[in-house]
């Protein structure tokens, strides 16, 4: 059977979107690559005509994310458009949607894990986003706390067992970041 020309790419990204929601709902570790090819319809053995290694797979899933993030993220804004960005983040809609969710909170860890090449597009990234918000505030450091402070907030959010702490943990952090920025 003769696929069409778009075929393999139209896989690949099928399997990045597929593996990335399922690294931030389970972490990318625990899913070997015949479950990542099965959750796209295909063998395990199709995997290397798309990636040398799962390795490179999580590579293009950092990559992909990060820069999804930034999209949503980053970019010219004013103190009402970071508000809304910030109220959006630090939301229980975050907190139950891992898979559409930033990347950095689920995938923190691993991506700490990983080799130099990986931790330094998330750095790379990261620091985009930090001089976006920095430029918003007015001051480098603040941007730094804020973003740690929401990604901490959302991490922590998604440890607790009940909603209603969860959502305190979520208000509480929105009302301090306001606070600095007000």
């Amino acid at each position: 059977m003769r696929y069409s020309a778009n075929h393999k790419l139209e896989t690949r990204e099928k399997l990045l979107h597929s593996s990335a929601a399922s690294a931030k709902r389970c972490g990318f570790s625990t899913v070997g690559v015949d479950g990542l090819m099965k959750a796209v319809g295909l063998s395990g053995g199709a995997f290397y005509s798309h990636f040398s290694s799962k390795d490179e797979l999580f590579a293009s899933i950092v990559e992909r994310e990060l820069g999804q993030s930034m999209t949503r993220l980053g970019g010219d804004q004013d103190l009402d458009s970071l508000d809304r960005c910030l109220r959006q983040y630090l939301s229980m809609a975050h907190v139950e949607n891992v898979e559409t969710g930033c990347a950095l909170p689920a995938l923190g860890a691993e991506i700490a894990r990983s080799d130099e090449a990986v931790r330094q597009q998330a750095q790379d990234w990261i620091c985009r986003l930090q001089q976006s918000w920095a430029q918003t505030l007015g001051s480098d450091a603040l941007a730094w706390a804020i973003l740690s402070q929401c990604i901490g907030a959302l991490v922590v959010a998604r440890m607790l067992a009940t909603p209603d702490i969860q959502r305190t943990v979520l208000k509480s952090s929105y009302d301090e970041i306001r606070k600095q920025i007000s």
